[in-house]
C-alpha cells in the first residue's frame, strides 16, 4: 500500500464541516466517519470477531500498554501478529499507551526520555519511551498506530499543559524518526488541554513534523461537555483537510453527531460495550435500563426499530431475566445490540452527509439521541 494516496474525501456536506471519506489500509478500506469499538486486551469484550463482522464493524482498536504487559508484543509477533492472533482480518488501530500511563498516575513518573511505570498486573517496573511504543505497535502489526503522547489531566494549569504539550511534540519527533514499517500509517496527536493558543501551537508543531493522520487528544478527560465541543470545534478545522481527523475517547451518540459536523472522521470509546455490561442499552426510543422491574413480563423486543440479533430474537423480559440472573449471555446480547446501534448511527451519519442533511441530524439531537 502506498502511504501517499491512502485517504480520500468523497463528499463534503454543504451546510456543516462533515465529510464522507475512505481510508485505505493493508487489511481493507475504512469508510469515514467511523466508530472503532475498543478491544483493549485484543478482544472487544464478550464479542467474537464474527459478531463484529455481523454488525458491520470495519476497524477495531487495540491497546499497546495492555498488550505489552500481557502477553507481550514479542509473543504476539511470534504468533504471526495481532490480526492472526485474534482471528481478525480487517483493520486495527493501536493507541500508543500514553492515555493508559496517564490514567495510572499513581504508578508512573514522567521525564523527558519517557515514562517509568509499574505494571497494574504484578507491580513490575517498566520504562516506556516513544521508540519502544512504536516498536511495540510495529511488532503487533496494526494498520494505524499512534505517537506516544503525554495527555495533560483535567484540570491542569496553563504552565503544566504547556510543558506537557511541548513534551508531546518532542516525543512525536522521536516516534516519526523511529517508525519504518511500510504500509503502516502513523498518526500524530494534538494536545493543549483547554487552552486555544496551546492547541494552535501544538497543531503547528505536530503538522510540521508530518503524519498520515491527526488525532485530537486530551479531551473527554473530565472537562465539561461544552468545553470538549469548544476545543474540538476550534481544533478540527485547523487540521489538514487531506488527512483523517481522529477525536480520541469520544463518545456518546450526541458527541459523535456534533463532532462529525465539526469535521471529525474517526471515533473510539468504551461506552457502547461498558454500558452494555452495566445493563444500559441505546435504543431509538432513548436509553433503556434493562434491570428495570417493568420489563419482567414484557414480550416486546428491546428496540422494535432495530434488526440486530438481540432484538430480532429475544424479548425485554428475557434480556432482563438474563441480566438480573448474572448470566454471561446477557453481556453478549447487550453488547451485540449496543455495537449494532453505534454502527447504525454511523450509517445514518454517512447517509446524512451524502444527502447534505447533516445539519438536520444535529438539529434533531434532542429527539433522536436522547
Amino acid at each position: 500500500m502506498n502511504n501517499s494516496n491512502y485517504f480520500e474525501v468523497l463528499h463534503k456536506d454543504k451546510h456543516t464541516s462533515a465529510r464522507l471519506g475512505k481510508i485505505k489500509t493493508y487489511h481493507g478500506d475504512i469508510t469515514t466517519p467511523v466508530f472503532m469499538p475498543v478491544g483493549t486486551q485484543a478482544s472487544v469484550k464478550t464479542l467474537s470477531p464474527q459478531d463484529l463482522k455481523d454488525n458491520d464493524v470495519e476497524i477495531i482498536l487495540g491497546n499497546t500498554y495492555h498488550l505489552y504487559l500481557r502477553p507481550g508484543h514479542s509473543v504476539i509477533n511470534g504468533l504471526g501478529g495481532l490480526h492472526k492472533f485474534i482471528g481478525w482480518d480487517r483493520p486495527i488501530l493501536t493507541d500508543s499507551g500514553g492515555f493508559q500511563v496517564f490514567s495510572h498516575s499513581d504508578l508512573r513518573k514522567i521525564n523527558k526520555d519517557g515514562v517509568e511505570f509499574r505494571s497494574y498486573i504484578d507491580g513490575s517496573k517498566h520504562f516506556m519511551t516513544p521508540e519502544l511504543s512504536v516498536e511495540i505497535q510495529e511488532s503487533l502489526g496494526a494498520d494505524i498506530i499512534m505517537i506516544f503522547d503525554e495527555p495533560a489531566p483535567y484540570p491542569s494549569t496553563y504552565e503544566y499543559t504547556l510543558k506537557s504539550t511541548r513534551l508531546t511534540t518532542e516525543w512525536a519527533k522521536r516516534c516519526k524518526a523511529r517508525h519504518n514499517k511500510k504500509g503502516q500509517l502513523l498518526f500524530g496527536i494534538v494536545q493543549g488541554g483547554i487552552y486555544e493558543d496551546l492547541r494552535k501551537n501544538s497543531i503547528e508543531d505536530i503538522v510540521g513534523i508530518g503524519f498520515d493522520g491527526y488525532a485530537i487528544g486530551g479531551l473527554s478527560v473530565g472537562e465539561g461537555k461544552e468545553q470538549m465541543y469548544q476545543m474540538t470545534g476550534y481544533t478540527a478545522p485547523l487540521l489538514p483537510s487531506d488527512k483523517p481527523r481522529y477525536l480520541m475517547g469520544v463518545g456518546t451518540p450526541e458527541d459523535i453527531v456534533r463532532c462529525v459536523s465539526m469535521g471529525v472522521d474517526m471515533f473510539d470509546c468504551v461506552m457502547p460495550t461498558r454500558n452494555a455490561r452495566n445493563g444500559c442499552l441505546f435504543t431509538s426510543n432513548g436509553k433503556v435500563n434493562i434491570r428495570n422491574a417493568r420489563f419482567i413480563k414484557d414480550e416486546n423486543p428491546l428496540d422494535p426499530n432495530c434488526n440486530c440479533y438481540t432484538c430480532k430474537n429475544f424479548s425485554l423480559a428475557y434480556l432482563r431475566h438474563l441480566f438480573v440472573s448474572d448470566e454471561i449471555l446477557s453481556l453478549r446480547l447487550n453488547t451485540i445490540h449496543n455495537i449494532h446501534y453505534y454502527m447504525n448511527l454511523m450509517k445514518r451519519i454517512r447517509e446524512a452527509i451524502v444527502k447534505d442533511r447533516m445539519s438536520e441530524l444535529v438539529k434533531n439531537l434532542a429527539t433522536d439521541f436522547h
